[in-house]
Formats: C-alpha cells, structure tokens, sequence
C-alpha cells in the first residue's frame, strides 16, 4: 500500500474509532490499539508534510458531539493528555523537563480514572454549568444531568474559593453499579456495557435526568482552572478543593524523583484492583502553575503532564468453538468456548463474540491462539488472534450460522441493527422458557420459582406460555421431582398473589421487545388498559414521553401477532390486572394535558421525581430539554443558565412550585 493510501485508510478507521468511543460509546479496540494506530499516522504524517490535513485525527482531540444537546465553547481547551505505556516514555518526559526547567520541581502522580471526563464551572459558590469534553474546544451542556449526581456539590462550603473558576473532573461509574446495570440489562436481553466507563458515558448522554440519578454516577476531580486561585501548586490547589466540598481523590502523592513516580506506578499497578471504580493508568503533572505554564502546550496536549497507561490484563489461549445462545427475545448471540485460562485472578473459559460483525473482523478460526483481555472490562473480550501461530492445519473459519441452532428456523437481522435473531416465537423452546421466566421475575409478576421450576414444567408439558401456569394444579406439581405438597401449594399462593399486580408489571412481564419497566409505566400512563394499547397507532404511540418509532413499531407487532392476543385474552381470563385500577384513575385529571413541562433545580416542597409523578398523573407530559414544544419550566433553585437563556430566547413561560400546585387545584 503506497503512502497515501496508508495515511487515508488510518484516517478513516480513526475516525470511525472516534465515532464509536465518543457518540455511540461502543468501542470495537482496545485503547491500545488505538494509541498505536494514531502513532502509526502522526509518524507518517511528519515523515510525509505533503500530505498534512486539518481535520486529520490527529489534529484534534475525538469528539462525544450530540446534536440533542446545546454547545458551549470552552473558556479553556480541554485537551487530551500524552499516552504512553512504556516506563522509558515516562524517564524521558521527566528528563526533558529537568532540560526544560533547569530548576528543581514536584510531579503530582494522581490514578488516571476511568470514565468520561467532565469541566464544571462555579460563580460565587454556585454550579452555573457543566460541559463535556465534545472537540477539546466545545462540549455539550450535561448541567442538567451532572445535577443528579450526588458527589457534586451544587453549593460549596466554606468563602474562601475565587469568585469564578473551573474544575475538571471524572465522570464514573462504580463498580458495584455497572454490575447491578449489567444484570438488569441481561434481564430484559439489553446489549450489556462492556466496562464502566462507556457505562458512565452513556448514562451522561440520557435526555432524561431521572435515568442518569437512577444510575448513580460518581464523580472524582483532579485539576482547578481560573484566575485567583488559593494556591500556586496544582496539589495545594486540589487540598483546597477538597475543603470546599469536591470529591478529591486521597491517592494524590508528591513526587520528589524519578524512583517516587516508579514506586507509585508499581504500588498501584497491583492495589487499583481493590478500588470501588475503574481506572486505567497514571497521570504525572509539573505541581507549580508558573513552571507548567512556562512548559507549554503542544496542538494537542500540555507539555506538563503525561498519563502512563497500564497493560491490561491480557493472556493467549486456544479458541476450542463457538457456541451460539439464544435469547428470550430471539436474540443469538456468539461465545467463544477457549482453554480455560487465568486472567485477573479468575479463569477464563468463556468469551461473548458479540455478534457477527465482530466475528468477521477478528478473521477467527477453530483452533486459533487468541488474544484475550479483560483490562478496564469485566466481560472478558477476544481482541486479537496470533496468526504467527497458525499452521497448516488451521482449522475451519468461524462464521456466524444462518439457521436457529435450537429450532432450526432461518435466522433474520433487521436493518440497521448489528443481533440476529431467530423469528420462531412460538415454536423455539429458549424462546419460550425465555419469556416464561421473564414473567415470574420479581419486578414483574413475583412468582415465586426459578429457571429450574420453569424448565422442569415445560419438559413435563404443563407449561407452554406464562397464561398455562394460572392452570396449574396441586396434583401437577406433586407428579414433578423434588415437590411436596407444602411446596406445591407456596407455588398456588404466590400465583394467586400475582393476580394483584398493577397493570405496568404485567405489561412489562409479557416480554415485548424493547418495553422495559420504564417504558412500560410510559404506556400504562397513556393508556390506561390493554385495550387502549392494542388499538393504539403508531402516531398514538410516538406521541408518547420517551417512546420512539422502534418501540412503537415492537408494540404494534405485538399485538398483531394472533399468538400474543389469544395469551393476553387468556391472562385476563385468569383475572390479572389488564387496567389502571379505579382508584389509581380517581387521582388521574386532565387538568395538565397538551402541555410539556420542563423541571429544573431543586425544590423544598416536593422532590423532583413527585412532580413528575404529578405532571403525569394529571395528563402533562414530561420533558428533559427546552425546545419549541415546551409550554412550561417548573423552575427552582439553581436552574441551569442553559435552559434560562433558552426559554428567553423561546419565549417560553417559567413558573414557580407554587404556580405549579395552583394549576392543579
């Protein structure tokens, strides 16, 4: 390949890496992959001026953009820092500013976290606005959704901080919750987050306030910007942060030498994987402002600091077959079935391939030695293959099947989407065993039996569809293994039970593709009865807070599938809830209907989540960002610049909380 060509496929693939990591938050490498290749292109392109670009990746910092939000520009750039993995990189920035210098100076070690980074700016001890990375030059305004964190102080303590200034920080999402979010995900057969930090961007990204504080988001900061700040070093400066109220991490340390940068690195290589969020490497700063300013910057990044990823964890093993699983949706998904190897402390048997996109792009075959990592990521990923290990013998190519490995149906992928899926709704046992277990989960109908229960009754014939187990009797489960007669009637009590939950859980306990709980206390809240949804149009249904064309196209299939009207008719049959209740419809009005309302601040009346509750029991719809359609801002302390600016410039009406309750009297 000449170079031209070379440079012009490295730009192109960069970018779509960009695109991945920064708008869709699904990267398809490694972050060292991607280091590599945007070396490959910078040494190309200085080896080559002729073919300089601007736009070239490698000219900017990658972009996280999102038309759904307003653009601000940056007071100060937020550019990115220097990667290196090597510690000779890390000997050779110290070196060179030793050079530079020619003055003793500190270096600030701090743990590089992993999540997605955030600039908040404070007038007179006051949030006013935060803004993501975007271009390095302008972000998007996420004031609204930052607010819901709870390690974000709306207010500081104490007076002595300047009377404006920047903070920047990091975005994360805890450990603990990626894995909650994760089980969720499997439940309703979502793609999976494949490490919290595309977790964290993701949930940053959400039009609704309410999923980002559902999501418990964390957030760590790390450097202050402005022009009377308390201290000349940026470690003192971060001590005085922590007294106002900021999250600073106690990890902080002053380096006096080369040998207290390594010792850190080493200490932390190891103990970072007892911390309760994720991180990736180590980021080494100049401590005194005066010395980084005299250092500089470079196009991209500051000549003052420079982050030391660590390896991830990474190991080789064989690739044995790939197994193909599917889901109670139809979905089939991909796992790789390797010699068991260990990796971070756990070993590793088993890796998703993710779908057929990724299979061709790896180029496996059987037999392969593959590369397997886990790094940032809790799912462990095949990120590469040693094709020097190949022989002649290789085995057969990995390709993704084109029939239901459990029915035997010609598999289908939608337009537009990376799954396929088995369309034998009716007729693929995981399918239907999928749907049934669905069913009886907790935040659906709570019955109270498991997997186990649910395979055992659809080998033995008694359970084909989740309305056959309303007809179970006694005398079936006592023909089972392992039930008595005590067991057998907790099952007839917990079914009865069942008979009493809301109508949104049996909605979301039918299994429709893309109605999760969230979604389906949105329908209930527009239709009142299964009667109502099933008539509904399309139009009706977009019309709707938070539903979209997808999900109303999957509502519509649903029930026009004769299959799913008869099991509906049979539920209800069996005496579930099909309706908002009587008394639910008593405290309903329509006293609110036709308008959007925004919420924004914070209220001392009633919490936030209470007035939406109220906006919707009273026919309002709900709205997370000001636009041409919003009739009203239920505006208390604190509201976002952002979203005043744009009501002025809308002409749109603010009201108060007592404006607010009086509209409902």
């Amino acid at each position: 390949m000449v170079v031209k060509d070379k440079i012009k496929a490295l730009r192109e693939a960069l970018e779509q890496h960009n695109y991945n990591y920064y708008v869709l938050s699904a990267p398809t490498i490694s972050d060292r992959e991607f280091d590599e290749m945007m070396k490959e292109l910078q040494v190309l392109e200085e080896a080559h001026p002729e073919y300089a670009d601007p736009h070239s990746p490698t000219q900017r910092v990658g972009s996280d953009l999102s038309k759904e939000f307003e653009q601000v520009v940056h007071k100060y750039p937020m550019l990115s820092l220097g990667n290196t993995y090597s510690e000779d990189e890390i000997r050779d920035f110290y070196d060179r500013t030793v050079r530079s210098l020619n003055e003793p100076f500190e270096i600030v070690a701090e743990l590089k976290y992993d999540g997605t980074s955030i600039s908040l700016t404070y007038e007179k001890g006051r949030l006013t606005r935060a803004v993501t990375r975007g271009d390095g030059t302008r972000g998007d305004d996420v004031t609204a959704n930052i607010k819901t964190i709870r390690s974000v102080p709306l207010r500081l303590r104490g007076s002595d901080f300047p009377e404006e200034f920047e903070i920047r920080g990091e975005v994360l999402l805890p450990w603990a919750e990626f894995d909650r979010l994760n089980k969720e995900r499997e439940e309703q057969e979502e793609p999976l987050f494949a490490n919290p930090r595309n977790a964290a961007s993701g949930t940053l990204k959400q039009q609704n306030p309410a999923i980002v504080a559902s999501r418990k988001l964390d957030a760590y900061f790390y450097y202050l910007l402005g022009e009377n700040l308390p201290a000349e070093g940026h470690y003192e400066n971060l001590q005085a942060a922590r007294a106002w109220g900021f999250k600073i991490p106690d990890v902080i340390r002053k380096c006096q030498s080369l040998q207290d940068i390594f010792d850190y690195i080493a200490y932390w290589d190891v103990e970072r994987k007892n911390l309760p969020v994720a991180t990736d490497g180590i980021v080494l700063k100049v401590n005194s402002l005066r010395q980084q300013r005299n250092l500089g910057f470079t196009s991209k990044s500051p000549r003052w600091a420079i982050a030391y990823k660590f390896q991830a964890e990474r190991a080789e093993t064989r690739l044995n077959s790939v197994s193909f699983q599917v889901g109670r949706t139809g979905t089939v998904t991909p796992v790789a079935n390797l010699e068991p190897v260990l990796l971070a402390g756990t070993v590793v048997k088993r890796a998703s391939l993710h779908n057929a996109d990724i299979i061709e792009g790896l180029d496996l075959h059987i037999g392969d030695q593959v590369y397997v990592e886990k790094g940032g990521e809790i799912i462990p990923k095949i990120v590469g293959v040693n094709v020097e290990a190949r022989s002649m013998l290789m085995g057969d190519k990995v390709r993704f099947i084109r029939v239901c490995p459990e029915c035997g149906t010609p598999l289908v992928r939608p337009e537009g989407e990376a799954a396929h899926y088995c369309p034998n709704e009716s007729g693929c046992p995981p399918q239907i065993k999928g749907r049934i277990e669905h069913f009886v989960t907790r935040k659906a109908m709570n019955i109270n039996i498991g997997p186990e229960t649910v395979e055992d009754l659809y080998n033995a014939g008694y359970v084909k569809d989740s309305a056959d187990l309303y007809t179970l009797t006694v005398a079936d489960l006592l023909r089972l293994e392992r039930w008595a007669e005590k067991s057998a009637q907790n099952l007839m009590s917990s079914l009865e039970e069942s008979k009493q939950v809301p109508f949104e859980r049996v909605l979301f306990g039918l299994g429709i593709r893309f109605v999760g709980e969230t979604v389906a206390k949105r329908l209930v809240s527009a239709f009142h009865s299964i009667e109502a949804l099933e008539q509904a149009s399309l139009e009706d249904l977009v019309a709707v807070d938070e539903i979209g064309e997808r999900i109303a196209q999957s509502v519509l299939s649903y029930f026009l599938d004769e299959k799913n009207r008869t099991l509906v008719n049979r539920l209800k049959e069996q005496g579930l809830r099909m309706a908002v209740s009587e008394e639910q419809l008593a405290n309903r009005s329509e006293k609110l209907k036709g308008l959007t309302i925004v919420i924004s601040g914070t209220f001392s009346k009633h919490s936030r989540d209470e007035y939406k509750a109220m906006i919707e029991q009273h026919g309002g719809k709900n709205s997370g960002s000001v636009s041409g359609k919003t009739d009203y801002i239920l505006a208390g302390e604190n509201m976002g610049p952002a979203k005043l600016e744009k009501a002025a410039k809308l002409g749109v009406k603010i009201i108060n909380e007592d404006a607010f309750l009086n509209m409902l009297e």
